[in-house]
């Protein structure tokens, strides 16, 4: 990566990229990077080009290194929080697949992203963790996606005493989707994001935001409330599409209606 800006975004056959360019910094988050990261979820967001998104991190060492702090996150740090907070909401409700390509460290802030993202691919020797409590921090807004990710016991010595985890640990916590040799992480992330772009588009937003929005529902509420996401989604072109290709034994052609 050569660009000046610390966070850099890429339309291309229907992914979107999302890269935090700033490498010698192991990635970290800086106010700017923040910035850019909501314009480029805004632009990849309404483009009807662009059916997945991935985020990854520049370089081989490191997918995002959590906050910067001492590039400017003390200057007005409630604002800041409040912009990575507002960050880690719209990444978990995006109303398209996000994946995760870690490609190396995935530390505090970095953790966050990660798991605001529907599914998480990561090279073998990645390694993750929450590092605040050794600066005299806490892992305080990652800790609402760590809860709903990871049972509570293990949720709690990873958050208490910092240490960091492996990428076998990481998988048999739930924090993350797969593994992969390094020298298989672009094939495995290309196949999955090629797989995603080819579902419907409108299928896919309705039965993400209807997971979201059933998530802290009682069992009978979050049943009567999908019942009727499946009527609304059934009734799309693409369903029907989808269902016609099926039983005449072809590729379904969705056009996100």
């Amino acid at each position: 990566m050569t660009e000046d800006k610390p966070l850099l975004y890429h339309p291309e056959a229907q992914i979107g990229w999302i890269t935090v360019n700033r490498e010698a910094q192991r990635n970290a988050l800086n106010p700017e990077a923040l910035e850019l990261f909501h314009q480029a979820l805004d632009t990849a967001e309404f483009d009807d080009g662009v059916r997945v998104v991935c985020l990854t991190g520049a370089g081989a060492k490191a997918f995002c290194a959590g906050a910067d702090l001492g590039g400017g996150m003390g200057a007005d740090s409630r604002t800041v929080f409040e912009s990575y907070a507002n960050l880690l909401k719209r990444l978990a409700a995006f109303p398209k697949p996000t994946v995760a390509r870690v490609n190396g460290y995935c530390m505090a802030g970095g953790m966050g992203i990660m798991l605001a993202c529907d599914m998480v691919i990561a090279c073998e020797d990645a390694k993750f963790g929450t590092p605040e409590v050794n600066v005299g921090l806490f892992p305080m807004m990652i800790g609402a996606l760590i809860y709903r990710n990871v049972l509570r016991k293990k949720a709690l010595e990873m958050v208490l005493t910092g240490r960091r985890l492996t990428t076998a640990e990481a998988l048999a916590m739930g924090l993350i989707t797969r593994v992969v040799p390094r020298e298989r992480l672009d094939g495995e992330v290309d196949e999955l994001l090629a797989n995603l772009a080819a579902k419907s588009p409108i299928g896919m937003k309705i039965g993400k935001e209807a997971f979201h929005a059933m998530a802290d529902m009682p069992f009978e509420n979050a049943v009567d409330y999908l019942a009727g996401k499946l009527a609304e989604v059934a009734a799309t072109e693409d369903a029907r599409e989808g269902i016609l290709a099926f039983l005449e034994k072809r590729t379904p052609r969705f056009i996100g209606r």
